[in-house]
């Protein structure tokens, strides 16, 4: 391999400035989603205000039907890995090796692990809104259908697609939300021995 051949190089071994350009976008990208993590309520507030924006902007301008149906789609599918637990328990069905999700009172808790996590979710969702955005920008992309169908068909494929999630999770019996780790009580006696 001769100097130049690796990505991002430049002639003389050094980093080109593109690349450097590129890299140090990336970073700062990076550095303000770490900073956005803990404010779950701030992100998914700026999400839906994204979304309505968008919303008013397709009723405006009439059209981009087609952006807006594969919008939506596209965040059945990540709800539905929302909702989806990282391991089958369907295929886990038959194995024992391996974590399974408690079916007893008695059983050790251990909390739902999700197959998309909430962070992701949320990104994957801010990022498909905001491509949807810039198509609307594009004559290509507002092809003229009739609207009233999609609307309906989006109906349909999101009342059957939860309908199955829904007998999934009653067949395996899990719950996709989970509020803690279970606290146990102690006797209420069990202070009164150390204050003596």
């Amino acid at each position: 391999m001769s100097e130049g051949d690796s990505v991002g190089e430049s002639v003389h071994g050094k980093p080109s400035v593109v690349y450097r350009f590129f890299t140090r976008l990336g970073q700062i990208y990076q550095s303000w989603l770490d900073k956005s993590t803990p404010y779950t309520a701030v992100r998914w507030v700026v999400t839906l205000g994204l979304s309505f924006v968008y919303m008013i902007r397709v009723y405006l301008l009439q059209g981009w039907y087609i952006v807006t149906y594969a919008l939506g789609i596209y965040h059945l599918n990540l709800f539905i890995a929302f909702l989806s637990p990282k391991v089958d328990p369907s295929l886990m069905e038959d194995s024992d090796d391996g974590p399974s999700l408690p079916t007893k009172q008695n059983e050790e808790f251990r909390p739902f692990i999700r197959r998309l996590p909430e962070f992701k979710f949320w990104h994957a969702a801010t990022k498909g809104i905001l491509v949807a955005m810039v198509c609307t920008f594009f004559d290509a992309f507002n092809v003229p259908v009739f609207w009233p169908i999609l609307v309906m068909y989006f109906i349909m494929l999101f009342c059957i697609t939860m309908k199955r999630q829904i007998k999934h999770m009653i067949k395996y019996r899990y719950i996709p939300f989970t509020h803690g780790k279970r606290r146990y009580r102690g006797r209420d006696d069990a202070g009164k021995a150390f204050a003596s």
